[in-house]
């Protein structure tokens, strides 16, 4: 045990927690091991025995779980649209390319850096910039764009 200088054992336990952390995700372990850290370089630092080492690890935990609260409370997603759960609403609206014509309604668009097939007008001819009104399962509900209103 004298292998290691004063705090070096904080400084190991700190990072079997962060390693720990890999197999148990989410679970905080990764703050408690950063404060174990920090409190194993203090330790280290100004050779403090046990009573301050032990107050310096709950002050530090304190502050790093407080610190991970804050962290993982921002939601990952955007909710305020209201599409958080419909994804295929959020394309409504999109401008889309015509890649073929439209026979009987019915043809193809290119949506991002792919091709989905589409109903709407029937004199839709490749190259023609449409509108999204709606999504049927796979298929889009194109029109011509609406004229933009300047204000």
């Amino acid at each position: 045990m004298d292998a290691l200088p004063p705090g070096g054992w904080w400084i190991v336990a700190g990072f079997l927690l962060v390693a720990l952390e890999l197999l148990l995700p989410g679970v905080f372990l990764v703050f408690v091991g950063a404060a174990a850290v920090a409190t194993g370089a203090f330790v280290w630092a100004f050779d403090l025995g046990v009573t301050e080492s032990l107050v310096l690890m709950a002050l530090y935990t304190t502050v790093a779980v407080l610190i991970g609260k804050r962290m993982y409370a921002r939601p990952a997603i955007d909710e305020s649209d209201g599409m958080m759960n419909d994804l295929s609403l959020r394309v409504i609206g999109r401008s889309v390319v015509a890649v073929r014509d439209f026979d009987h309604g019915e043809g193809r668009v290119k949506l991002g850096d792919s091709e989905w097939s589409a109903r709407g007008p029937s004199d839709v001819k490749t190259g023609d910039r449409l509108e999204i009104r709606a999504v049927e399962g796979t298929c889009l509900r194109v029109g011509r764009p609406r004229p933009q209103i300047e204000g």
